[in-house]
Order: structure tokens, then C-alpha cells, then sequence
């Protein structure tokens, strides 16, 4: 067994892509072997030539050197011919670029070797050297890019089983997320909302979910999805209201190239990627008369019509849709289709306003701030009890979404390890001293038969159980367990 690295002695000869390169010669003639070597020595300086004149070597010298991209080997040898030493390569050196020398009375084992695959070229006997040094410089450049494309195989492999564990983690942080537990509050019209939404969740109807903006239409929508059957399928939100009504019905159900300017390539619209799951449309009664038509096909078929398409496309897709509208009116009043009111209305929930189940803001503001403080790292003590009245008397035009910038707002004004104070409030809020009832008590006992309401609230959100009160509220397990005790809680 030979080899031979030319160049600077001691110095390992690299490719332009920073790997060694190297050069396997096979041939059990030691004349043709060395004038092999000699030739690539000077025509190729910056590779290795390893020798071998014989397959058992040959095989030897391949486990020793894996860098070793190109082997030049000879049909005709005694024991172990250049076919058989190609058929023990093939498994462990994959990407290896092999080349048969063959003289022109081997036509049927150059057929042979070729059929037993990976054969990159084959060189007739006596070989001319400018053809024998392009076809190793060619099988170079191949190796490379085998090598970096399966090294890009494997990094696009890794990347899709991090994506897909980071996806499953999503998928159960959401159903963690709008589990009913999730959804704060414990005043009597939420109750019997979320009621509603237990009994529909596992069924496949469709539902209309009415409520004022901000009231939280999206997150009972999401409590319906991933409470029920199709949690593991994909919830897609579209706010009809937010899309040019010629540009919505392309995001809905896609487009085929050329149905219009600009449509260079067919796309995909949201009920097609929502199949399996569940499609949310919010403010369903700003959908265009032509939409509405649309939607009312794809409820009673379960099919859709890309734009510029004739082909109809099968979907299953339960639709959740939701409106600040009186629809009924719109019906009366010819703005929206009285068959597709009824065939959205099939079960309709209601989301009161914040308004209407104030019993629920302490709640809600206990749960914003354990968010806010997850988020960022900063602690608030709470809200004062002279705040949280302010809180309380306002009207909330915006319901819950007015009340949690509010919090956020407040949040960022106060001090780490601080309570968020009336001075901290919006003006609109430290306007309303007027209608505040008259303070009774000292500061801290208000403060902590307000931290006693808000304990109780959350321990019967999550009936009774600790672990998920304690990580509603923000708070550690054994923080928690403290305060019950403190207060006399079981």
C-alpha cells in the first residue's frame, strides 16, 4: 500500500471548498500505477494521490482516508476485479466518484460495472492525459456538491424536526392557552357564555359569535377550536373587515395564475389551508355580496373555486364566524343573505361586554399583569385599591381590549417591586374620582381583601387546583400556598 501527498511536504493538500482532496488510483499493473501518480502530481498539485494494486488495499486505504473523492480504478485484476471493488464501495462511500479504465476487449465488463451503478466515466486504455485529468477535475467538483447537498440535506432535515417539535410545543401551548380555565372571569354572564361554548366545542357546527369590539369574539372562537375534536388541526383568523373586498375573496379561496393582474403563480387561499381545522371570520357582516354567495357554497357543499378557476376543491372546515353587527337587521334591511344568516346561525353565542360582568376586571387585571411581568421581567406589586375603583367605574366602550391597554400602559409608568396608583392612570380614569365610593379601612387592609377576592376568583377558575392557579396568577406554587394560608383560603 502507497500513497502520496504532493505539494509542501506536511502540508495537507485543500479544495477551494476548504476540504482535502484527494485522489484514489487502483491498477495491478506498479508501471501504469506510478505513471498514474506522476501525471497527477504535476497536473493536480493540490491533491493527494493515494495507490493501491489491489482491491483488498484499495478498500484499506478508503477507511483510512474518507477524504478521498475520485478513485480511478482498473477493470481487469486478478482476485478482486475493478466491478467488484465498485459493488463493496458503493454502501460505505456513497458519495465517492468512481471511474473504470477498461481496454476495448472489455466491453462486457464495462457493461457489467456500469449496471452495478455508480460509475461516473469510464477511459479506454492507453488513456490521453488531458482527457484523464478533466473527467478527475470534473469528478472533484461532483463530490463537492454531493457533499454540500447532502450536508444541506441534513441541515434542512434537522431544521424540519426543530420546526415540527417547535410546532407540537405551539400546539399545546395554545390548547394550554384556551383551555376554559383560560379564559378569565368567574361573573354570572361569562359563566353562561362559556357554558354555551362547552356544550358546541366538540361538535363540528358552525357558529356565529356575537359581542362589541374588543369584547373577545377571537378567544372564544379559539376556545371553541382547540376544546374540540379538531385541536390538532390549524386555526386560521381573517378579519373581513381588514381586506379590500376585491382583494378578499383571493384570500379566502386562492387564485390560479393569470386570473387576474398580478397573479403570477396559483395560490392557496385560507380555506384550503385551514382544511381539517377551523376558519374564524371576524366581522362576517362586512363581507361583499358576491363573498357571501361564495361562503354559502362552501357551507352547504363543503367546496370551493379558486379565482379564475373552474375546478371545484373539496374542503372540511368548520367555519366560527363573528360580528359587532345586528345581523338580523342587515337581513331585514337587504345588506346581508338571509340564507346565509341562517346557515352561520346554527348555534350563536353571545360575548357580553365588559360592562355588563365588571365582577371580572380584578381578574382580568391580575392576569395582564402576570403576563406583562412574564414578558419582560419587571414586577408590579398590583393594582392599589383606590386604582383598582377607577378601574372598576369605568364603562369600557373598548371592553377588555381598552382595559388591558390600560394595564399596559400603567405597567410600563410603574416602578419594579411598586403598585400601580391612581397618578399612573390614564386621564379618563383619574377623572372618574367623583363616582368612587368613599375609602373605608386602612391602605393595606384594602389591599389585602383585594388580593384575598382575586386568590378566591382564580382557585375557583381553575377549580381548585394549585399548580395552574399559581401559573395563572403568575406566581410561584409556593407563593401561592403562603397566601392561602394567610387568608384563611382552602
Amino acid at each position: 500500500m502507497t500513497s502520496q501527498t504532493n505539494g509542501i511536504p506536511g502540508v495537507i493538500a485543500l479544495g477551494s471548498s476548504g476540504l482535502p482532496r484527494a485522489v484514489l488510483v487502483v491498477d495491478d499493473e506498479p508501471a501504469s500505477v506510478n505513471l498514474l501518480r506522476i501525471t497527477l502530481g504535476i497536473e493536480l498539485p493540490d491533491t493527494t494521490v493515494h495507490t493501491a494494486t489491489d482491491g483488498a488495499t484499495a478498500l484499506k486505504i478508503l477507511a483510512a482516508h474518507p477524504e478521498i473523492a475520485v478513485a480511478v480504478i482498473d477493470q481487469r485484476m486478478p482476485e478482486m476485479t475493478g466491478t467488484d471493488l465498485i459493488q463493496a464501495t458503493i454502501e460505505p462511500y456513497p458519495d465517492l466518484v468512481r471511474i473504470i479504465l477498461t481496454g476495448y476487449t472489455d466491453i462486457d465488463s464495462l457493461i457489467q460495472a456500469i449496471n452495478a451503478g455508480r460509475v461516473y466515466r469510464y477511459l479506454t486504455k492507453p488513456w490521453k492525459k488531458e482527457e484523464l485529468v478533466g473527467v478527475i477535475r470534473q469528478g472533484l467538483e461532483l463530490h463537492r456538491m454531493s457533499r454540500d447537498n447532502r450536508r444541506l440535506q441534513d441541515e434542512l432535515r434537522a431544521a424540519y424536526e426543530r420546526l415540527r417539535i417547535e410546532n407540537a410545543q405551539l400546539r399545546s401551548d395554545a390548547k394550554q392557552r384556551y383551555r376554559f380555565s383560560g379564559v378569565v372571569g368567574n361573573s354570572a354572564p361569562l359563566r353562561q357564555t362559556l357554558k354555551l361554548v362547552e356544550r358546541v366545542a366538540d361538535t363540528d357546527s358552525t357558529v356565529l359569535i356575537s359581542g362589541e369590539t374588543g369584547s373577545g369574539k377571537e378567544l372564544i372562537a379559539r376556545a371553541i377550536h382547540y376544546n374540540g375534536g379538531r385541536s390538532d388541526k390549524p386555526f386560521i383568523s381573517e378579519n373581513c373587515a381588514a381586506i379590500a373586498p376585491d382583494l378578499l375573496t383571493s384570500e379566502l379561496f386562492g387564485h390560479k395564475r393569470g386570473a387576474f393582474t398580478g397573479a403570477n403563480e396559483d395560490r392557496q387561499g385560507l380555506f384550503e389551508a385551514a382544511n381539517g381545522g377551523t376558519l374564524f371570520l371576524d366581522e362576517i357582516g362586512d363581507c361583499p355580496p358576491e363573498l357571501q354567495t361564495r361562503l354559502l357554497r362552501v357551507l352547504d357543499q363543503g367546496e370551493i373555486r379558486r379565482v379564475g378557476d373552474n375546478q371545484p376543491i373539496k374542503v372540511d372546515v368548520r367555519v366560527i364566524a363573528a360580528t359587532h353587527h345586528d345581523l338580523e337587521q342587515d337581513v331585514e334591511n337587504g345588506r346581508f343573505r338571509r340564507d346565509l344568516f341562517y346557515r352561520l346561525s346554527v348555534f350563536t353565542i353571545h360575548v357580553p361586554p365588559l360592562r355588563e360582568r365588571k365582577d371580572d376586571i380584578p381578574a382580568l387585571v391580575q392576569h395582564i399583569l402576570g403576563q406583562l411581568a412574564a414578558d419582560s421581567g419587571k414586577h408590579v406589586l398590583g393594582v392599589s385599591s383606590e386604582a383598582m375603583k377607577r378601574l372598576m367605574v369605568h364603562d369600557y366602550p373598548g371592553n377588555v381590549r381598552e382595559l388591558q391597554n390600560e394595564v399596559e400602559r400603567a405597567f410600563a409608568m410603574a416602578d419594579h417591586d411598586e403598585y400601580i396608583t391612581p397618578d399612573l392612570l390614564s386621564p379618563k380614569f383619574t377623572s372618574s374620582s367623583a363616582e368612587l365610593p368613599p375609602p373605608s379601612g386602612s391602605l393595606r387592609g384594602q389591599l389585602e381583601e383585594y388580593e384575598a377576592k382575586v386568590l378566591r376568583a382564580a382557585l375557583e377558575r381553575s377549580n381548585g387546583n394549585q399548580t395552574h392557579t399559581a401559573t395563572q396568577l403568575g406566581i410561584s406554587r409556593r407563593s401561592l400556598i403562603d397566601k392561602l394560608q394567610r387568608y384563611g383560603i382552602k
